[in-house]
């Protein structure tokens, strides 16, 4: 297990970048807390692959360092980090059997053949395996090799750090709960640090302590699911987690009020006079449909078994609205109004903290 350290890392696959635009990965400088499961969260393109890479030791950053409890790794190759990787699609050795695939790191690293037994049997229980630990890796299925890829990653004890590059894209989905759960179990019972790799929210969410949000490069935001759920630091945030994502609409902010479309609305509390371009977010679970607030036109309405999702309009922006089971769309509903404890302002995408309230009796 290891603290992991990210000291002016950026990487660039151009051989002369010349801005911004030209890195894949724009710096970074974060501490990683040893024994933590992490996820990598983003679309396709944003950087998470490249920075699991680097902790890896398969690509070497252009600038930067990357530190294992202080001590610098940047130029160390694979074998000496002391990790283990899982990828997208699964590595097996087809002319082995499953009880030798899973036993190879620990033989290679010259473990005790009794320690190797009960691991790989452990491991095989794990993985759903157990009745094919003798049978030839050949013929598998893909998800069954993939599992196989799992189980070997997850069978040393002694690793600095459990990389995972989207491990479940080849899992048939009804393995996928049942395997994110397993290695969130493997993380509570032996406190590895985990790094997981994933553009799937109900993967990052239900498995890591903390989720790394990845946008064009950048981690954007580093938090707890609750934390991201409510205080996105960035309007991708915001959009990329929740189903549906958060509303933003463009406003203009005084202190606690806002215009939005050339109606006013209170915001509950001060934002001060943000610059640039300004957007209010509120996520769909604090919106509500009624008689007072914006002007807004019910387009559809979808019913997902546990709730209701409303879609808007409101001055050409769509707008989310969810409604709890069994709670009708109410007759009157031709306006939006939103919770004051559920809005978010934010600056050219970037959130605006709300001013300190002034005490009561204090000069304003």
């Amino acid at each position: 297990m290891a603290k992991i350290t990210l000291d002016n890392l950026a990487h660039s696959y151009s051989p002369n970048p010349s801005g911004p635009e030209d890195y894949a990965l724009k710096q970074l400088d974060h501490d990683w807390v040893d024994g933590e499961a992490y996820a990598l969260l983003g679309a396709s393109g944003c950087g998470k692959s490249t920075l699991l890479n680097i902790i890896s030791g398969l690509l070497e950053p252009s600038q930067g360092r990357i530190l294992f409890d202080g001590v610098d790794v940047t130029h160390a190759p694979t074998a000496q980090r002391n990790i283990a990787q899982v990828f997208q699609f699964p590595v097996v050795y087809d002319t082995m059997t499953v009880r030798d695939n899973l036993a190879f790191p620990l033989r290679n690293r010259g473990a005790d053949a009794a320690y190797i037994a009960k691991r790989v049997q452990e491991i095989g229980a794990m993985i759903g395996m157990e009745a094919v630990l003798d049978r030839k890796a050949r013929g598998l299925t893909a998800d069954a090799k993939q599992k196989i890829s799992l189980g070997r990653g997850m069978v040393r004890e002694d690793v600095n750090a459990l990389l995972f590059d989207e491990p479940l894209t080849v899992i048939d989905p009804h393995m996928k709960w049942e395997l994110r759960t397993q290695l969130k179990s493997l993380h509570q019972q032996f406190g590895h640090t985990m790094i997981y790799v994933t553009h799937d929210q109900t993967e990052a969410l239900t498995f890591a302590d903390k989720v790394v949000v990845m946008y064009d490069g950048r981690v954007v935001q580093m938090g707890t699911p609750q934390e991201l759920f409510e205080r996105p630091e960035h309007t991708f945030v915001g959009y990329f987690i929740g189903s549906p994502g958060m509303n933003v609409l463009a406003a203009e902010v005084r202190g606690d009020r806002a215009v939005i479309g050339g109606q006013e609305i209170g915001l509950g509390r001060s934002f001060g006079q943000p610059k640039g371009r300004v957007e209010v977010g509120v996520r769909p679970e604090f919106t509500r449909l009624g008689a007072e607030g914006l002007p807004a036109t019910v387009k559809r309405v979808e019913d997902v078994g546990r709730h209701k999702i409303v879609r808007a309009d409101v001055g050409g922006t769509e707008v989310n609205v969810i409604l709890s089971e069994g709670v009708p769309v109410p007759a009157d509903a031709t306006r939006i109004a939103f919770a004051p404890e559920g809005v978010n302002v934010y600056s050219d995408g970037w959130r605006v903290a709300p001013e300190a309230a002034t005490p009561e009796g204090a000069a304003a």
